[in-house]
This record gives structure tokens, C-alpha cells and sequence, in this order.
């Protein structure tokens, strides 16, 4: 059994270094299936933090002489499916594009909370090196995340623009076209 704050630190480091790891196998295959030429240098500048990041918490854990592997990120592993089974879904190249936004936002909202819960327990256990090296990570994760919103802002109005046009062909399309412009005049 875990009983102390300590443990908690270690498992938190571990949960992220597994990650990371997956996010370092993932990310490439994101990087293929993006259409958009931002978004694919986006991915892959992410990739080289990525490393960074795995070889920061391999710092950590080297620090503290403790191994940073075996625990398994069931959540990431979650995360990193959904996108894939988003990928398969959506034939239209913006919309994929948005989708993979979605997915890499996710996983990106989910480390920052990691990373922010380990940077909080080892600034408590006055491990202040580890602190100030979790949070050069979390500022990466938050700035990529920032990088994907504003990509986003353009693929999504595309994507949907697309779906306008598709529209057009489908009189239910306008009706809702229709209902929503009335909507929007109140």
C-alpha cells in the first residue's frame, strides 16, 4: 500500500512518463493524418518537446533515484484511441483536421493537469528542482495547446464551410440554415 505524498509524487511521475511515451509514438501518426500544412509542423514541433519532456522526468526520477517506468496510462490510452477512431470517421480534410485538433487538445488538457498536480506535490515536499522543471514542461503544454486553438480558429471555419456547402444539396440543410439565421437576428 501508498500511504504518503511521496508515493503519490512517484506515481504521478510515472502516470506521466508513460504518457509522454505513448504521446512520442502517437504524435508522428497525427503528424501523417494531418492535411493542414500548420498543423502537421505543429505535431511535429510538439514531438521535440515531447522528447523533452520524457527526458526531463527521467531527470527527476534519476534525482530522486527512483524509476520512472511501470505504471500504465490507461487515460492517455483512452485519449490517443478516441483520436484514432475519430481519424476513421471523417473523410473530409478540414473536419479530420478538426478532429485531431480535438483529440490533440485533450491530451494536452490532461497532461496540464498531471503536470500541475506534480509540479503542486513536489513543491510540498520541497523538491524544488523537480518544481521548476514540471513547470517548464506545463508552460510547453499550455503554450502548444494555445498553438492549437488559434490553427483551430481557421481548419474549423473551413470544416464548416464545407458542411455549408454540402448543404445546399439537402433542402433539411437549409431549413436548419434557415432556423438558425432566425435565431441568430433576436
Amino acid at each position: 500500500m501508498h500511504h504518503t505524498m511521496y508515493d503519490l509524487f512517484v506515481q504521478e511521475l510515472k502516470d506521466l512518463y508513460n504518457a509522454e511515451n505513448q504521446l512520442v509514438k502517437a504524435l508522428p501518426k497525427m503528424a501523417k493524418a494531418a492535411k493542414d500544412p500548420e498543423l502537421q509542423k505543429a505535431f511535429q514541433n510538439h514531438l521535440k518537446e515531447t522528447m523533452n519532456q520524457v527526458s526531463r522526468l527521467e531527470q527527476i526520477c534519476s534525482n530522486m533515484d527512483i524509476s520512472p517506468k511501470g505504471k500504465k496510462c490507461k487515460a492517455m490510452e483512452g485519449l490517443i484511441l478516441e483520436g484514432k477512431e475519430a481519424l476513421d470517421e471523417f473523410e473530409d480534410d478540414a473536419v479530420r483536421d478538426a478532429a485531431l485538433i480535438a483529440a490533440a487538445q485533450r491530451v494536452e488538457h490532461y497532461e496540464m493537469a498531471g503536470y500541475g498536480c506534480a509540479r503542486t506535490f513536489a513543491k510540498l515536499l520541497g523538491n524544488d528542482e523537480a518544481a521548476s522543471l514540471l513547470q517548464e514542461t506545463l508552460d510547453e503544454e499550455g503554450n502548444a495547446d494555445k498553438l492549437l486553438t488559434s490553427i483551430a480558429e481557421n481548419i474549423n471555419v473551413e470544416a464548416a464551410e464545407n458542411d455549408q456547402a454540402g448543404d445546399e444539396e439537402d433542402a433539411e440543410g437549409e431549413e436548419r440554415e434557415m432556423a438558425h439565421s432566425g435565431r441568430n437576428h433576436h
